[in-house]
């Protein structure tokens, strides 16, 4: 593909699929080959990869990639496909720290391998099995995260310069991971440190490291490009997380996979709960206490803490702040330094990081 030439999304994901598809493929052969007792773990991590995934960290690299004005081929598009599989490693990890038993729709990892244990009548804890299962398939998503970059064939002067922002991002991801369990556990009402969990845990590891990663992989990467990267990344990051935490709490089963109110249930100390707390009265903050966090929360109780949300204006605050966000970001589309091949997808892209249902 030549710098400037007009390329869609679709095109670009079915390209991503295609490298996703060639490596998972490959790297189960070897799986099994060890034994078929891991025939369930390959087929686990095939269907958790490919059945579903809107590839936005993959797309944003190809996107950080065009941007430089650099020539895009197969080799290149199988290195910055790897991102997918340490977003995949996120996933399966976080549903077993969040307890979530869904995930897209169907059964979390943790919980596909319980129910394994369960119909095998294996010996032992079948949850416990199924949090193991999940902590390994988790880091072999990593490992071949890693293995995608190394085999991709990309010259060896690409790999180096994409390398540290290729392990910076996986640093960030983990510490941002860490930043939310234990303001979870500090049972945090602040919007600030909110905010900082929102950024390290998903706004930079989702959509400002991919493009540096593209531009890095491209060996594109100046000061100047970094930064306007940084400048729309990092606030478009931060929206992007922040409608996850709307989808959270009212989002619908049928379009994000997970039950409506699954935020609710697990207590999450996101942004929008704590600028409910800040406007809260002392009933509603009673309310809260009573309610927010408890694993048997029911329909009626989840609808008690939707209406506080909605009644202290937090839910329109936060839409708001998503708003100014995206403005923030796409106000650096037409920045000199990125070519004119990405900023239609630059633009396309944010309105899906921001104004997406599930």
């Amino acid at each position: 593909m030549k710098p400037g030439e007009h390329l869609e999304l679709s095109a670009l994901r079915e390209s991503i699929n295609g490298s996703l598809a060639t490596f998972i493929e490959r790297e189960n052969r070897y799986l099994t080959e060890i034994g078929s007792e891991l025939d369930p773990v390959a087929g686990a991590l095939h269907s958790f990869l490919l059945d579903s995934g809107k590839r936005f960290r993959p797309l944003f690299a190809v996107i950080g990639y065009l941007g430089s004005g650099a020539l895009l081929s197969p080799e290149n598009i199988s290195a910055l496909s790897s991102l997918e599989l340490i977003h995949v490693c996120a996933l399966i990890h976080d549903d077993v720290m969040d307890a979530s038993d869904t995930r897209r729709g169907a059964p979390a990892i943790h919980k596909h391998f319980e129910n394994i244990h369960t119909a095998q009548k294996l010996s032992g804890s079948a949850p416990q099995f199924g949090i193991a299962s999940a902590i390994l398939l988790g880091d072999l998503a990593l490992v071949w995260a890693a293995k995608m970059l190394h085999e991709s064939r990309v010259s060896s002067d690409a790999l180096v310069s994409s390398l540290s922002v290729f392990n910076e991002m996986q640093v960030e991801l983990m510490g941002g991971q860490y930043l939310d369990i234990y303001e979870q556990a500090l049972a945090s009402e602040s919007v600030e440190r909110s905010l900082k969990v929102a950024r390290y845990k998903s706004g930079k590891y989702s959509i400002e490291r991919p493009l540096h990663f593209g531009a890095a992989l491209a060996r594109q990467n100046p000061t100047e490009l970094f930064s306007a990267y940084s400048a729309y990344g990092l606030p478009l990051g931060e929206a992007f997380q922040l409608r996850d935490d709307l989808l959270g709490v009212f989002g619908d089963f049928a379009t994000t996979g997970k039950p409506t109110g699954d935020d609710l249930r697990e207590g999450k100390r996101t942004v929008m709960m704590a600028m409910t707390h800040e406007r809260a009265t002392a009933p509603q903050r009673a309310t809260i206490k009573e309610l927010f966090g408890r694993p048997d929360l029911d329909e009626s109780g989840i609808a008690a803490l939707q209406s506080i949300i909605i009644e202290t204006g937090a839910r329109d605050h936060l839409e708001s702040l998503i708003s100014e966000l995206y403005t923030e970001a796409t106000a650096v589309i037409d920045h000199p330094e990125i070519d004119s091949a990405a900023r239609p997808l630059l633009l396309t892209m944010a309105k899906l990081a921001t104004q997406r249902s599930s």
